[in-house]
């Protein structure tokens, strides 16, 4: 079966997923994980891209972005992982490819399920049990958006701005969704969408964003399509 060219959209919202290689660790200290932050800060700026949330795992990462033309995500993604595993082989003394194969992403619809997105991403390292309190752990963005820290890689985007008319307000409602449980079953929507290219978004957000690009946006009915009866003889 032909795979679909990615999904590349700008000025929309894209949940990203970069795995290593066999689930192996693509970073094995503090010095790694500042490494893969700072190429992503340099390239975010060089190419336009506006990063919501990130999260970095020991073997793999996800970040919420927006770039301002089509083809900035899929040239920001290529130049971080060729830069990045260029510098990881080198300080580690290895050779080959640290991915697993091409990035994985999702257009996704801002109103609807942005804040969840967000959520799912930064609370990682607590459903990882890396840690039992995900502000703490340090290589997300959660901490910028409780008002922990500042953190200088986030722009956020409006629908976080609209939680609040203070930043106190905003840190304060965003806590509150993240204290919650996240359903199961939105769980595995976001995942499918994003392993398999779809967009997640509503009827109404699909038939907007298929005006912006000529790519199918569903998947095709599976199995064959039913015959019609034969007329009966006279």
């Amino acid at each position: 079966m032909a795979r679909l060219p990615r999904l590349a959209v700008a000025g929309c919202v894209h949940h990203v997923l970069q795995r290593g290689i066999d689930r192996r660790a693509i970073f094995r200290d503090e010095e790694d994980f500042r490494r893969m932050l700072d190429d992503l800060a340099g390239l975010c700026r060089q190419d336009a891209l506006a990063l919501h949330a990130y999260v970095l795992m020991p073997d793999h990462f996800h970040l919420l972005i927006t770039p301002e033309d089509a083809e900035g995500l899929s040239r920001t993604m290529q130049s971080l992982g060729r830069r990045y595993v260029r510098w990881f082989n080198q300080r580690h003394g290895r050779a080959g490819t640290l991915w697993e194969g091409r990035f994985r992403s999702t257009v996704i619809e801002p109103e609807r399920y942005l804040l969840d997105c967000m959520r799912y991403i930064e609370l990682n390292p607590v459903r990882a049990a890396f840690v039992a309190d995900a502000a703490s752990y340090p290589w997300s963005s959660l901490a910028h958006h409780l008002g922990l820290r500042l953190d200088p890689l986030i722009t956020d985007h409006p629908q976080f701005w609209s939680l609040g008319n203070t930043p106190f307000e905003r840190q304060a409602a965003y806590g509150r969704i993240c204290a919650a449980p996240l359903d199961a079953s939105l769980l595995a929507q976001i995942r499918n969408c994003t392993h398999r290219g779809w967009p997640l978004g509503s009827d109404a957000f699909l038939e907007a964003l298929a005006r912006k690009t000529v790519r199918r946006l569903v998947r095709k009915p599976v199995g064959r399509p039913r015959r019609k009866p034969l007329p009966r003889a006279a």
